[in-house]
């Protein structure tokens, strides 16, 4: 376990809290990171249903799953076995059962059936399937919201979380120099990315690193001006942009990075006027940004910035970040954009990233930060600038 038992137990303590907010008598958590977050349980397993289940007495939470990775509850989570639940490998992919009917069974059986239960409603993976499944298994339909309870829990980070997101940060730094190292005229973009992979996987010497929630977003041309594409097989030529949003991964705690990067010594007036601005409005956002600010207060500091100069972004510039498994980094719960009231506190942890996209061109600059006592501190340390490529 990558986290003392006494974490865990506080981590419970809370979530608890939460669910006596909300009057909420159990709760079934289908997000895989927030499985992970309340028992350590780590596999690639969540392609197929597995649930934990929580109630407001028991010490321990309970995690159903497949009965082949039970084992890997065994290897990697800090529950005893008699709370680690195999279901039959008959339920898996048929028409007629369902892993989530065997759930609601096991929760009557418990003596459960009766209780005001919660569940993860827009988890990726519990799906309109598992719903009805669920109440299938319950004999009953009337379960309650419990959506993002535990996210938002998650907001606070102890310091062995912010031990492992500040070696995530170093393995961006060096995932991110590859980058620049590798993209090059006639360089195919995938044996770029390959290269870049390669560094996100080996870390540190002192600390491995692990696959990401999110694969690098590496649009070329005029395609920098999409926020979420990834590579092509095609070279990179002379004279054309490319963005780089990646990130380091320690132990299932990110760090993404964003840079961008031209392939010449004499880039467009226009991009490089767009990422001094840009840099700029990041820099004056990050130095403005202390505790007790809302999100919606931080955008709006970066949104005069930019408007200076005519500058105009619609969609937000930053969201939380720590724990998380595909097919997101980001925790769901705040967004710094105009009007959100969400309060900052020391030891929350986001990504702001000051991407500006227009029709055919974009510039990405961004940095992963824990909210301090005073200010903030960046995960990694890396320069914000338009990197010319010659």
């Amino acid at each position: 376990m990558h986290f003392p038992r006494e974490e865990f137990l506080e981590r419970i303590r809370k979530v608890r809290a939460a669910m006596q907010a909300r009057e909420l008598e159990l709760l079934v958590v289908a997000d895989p990171a927030n499985i992970h977050y309340l028992t350590g349980y780590d596999g690639w397993s969540f392609y197929t249903p597995q649930v934990v289940l929580l109630d407001l007495e028991e010490e321990q939470p309970t995690w159903i799953g497949r009965i082949i990775d039970r084992n890997g509850g065994r290897h990697t989570a800090w529950i005893d076995e008699d709370h680690l639940i195999g279901y039959p490998d008959t339920l898996i992919h048929v028409a007629d059962n369902h892993p989530l009917r065997f759930v609601g069974e096991w929760i009557r059986g418990r003596g459960w059936g009766g209780r005001r239960i919660g569940v993860e409603k827009d988890a990726y993976y519990y799906t309109v399937r598992w719903h009805e499944e669920l109440q299938r298994g319950l004999g009953r339909g009337d379960l309650h919201d419990g959506d993002l309870l535990v996210n938002h829990v998650r907001a606070v980070k102890s310091e062995r979380e912010i031990d492992l997101m500040r070696e995530a940060g170093r393995i961006a730094e060096k995932a991110m120099q590859t980058a620049l190292e590798a993209v090059r005229p006639g360089v195919r973009e995938c044996d770029a990315v390959a290269e870049i992979t390669r560094a996100e996987i080996r870390g540190l010497p002192e600390a491995g690193g692990d696959y990401p929630a999110i694969v690098p977003m590496m649009p070329t041309g005029a395609k920098t001006s999409a926020a979420h594409l990834t590579w092509t097989d095609e070279p990179y030529r002379a004279d054309q942009p490319v963005n780089l949003e990646l990130a380091g991964c320690r132990l299932r705690y990110h760090s993404p990075l964003a840079r961008t990067a031209y392939l010449g010594s004499q880039p467009p007036a226009a991009l490089a006027e767009l990422a001094d601005r840009t840099v700029e409005g990041l820099n004056t956002t990050l130095d403005a940004i202390r505790p007790g600010m809302t999100c919606g207060e931080v955008e709006g500091v970066w949104r005069e910035s930019i408007a200076r100069f005519g500058l105009k972004k619609e969609s937000r510039i930053g969201y939380p970040i720590g724990l998380s498994y595909p097919p997101d980094w980001g925790e769901r719960t705040k967004s710094f954009r105009p009007g959100d009231p969400n309060v900052l506190a020391p030891n929350m942890t986001f990504h702001m990233i000051a991407g500006m996209w227009f029709d055919d061109y974009g510039f990405e600059c961004s940095e992963a930060f824990r909210v301090t006592d005073s200010g903030v501190e960046t995960f990694a340390d890396f320069p914000r600038q338009l990197f010319l490529l010659e």
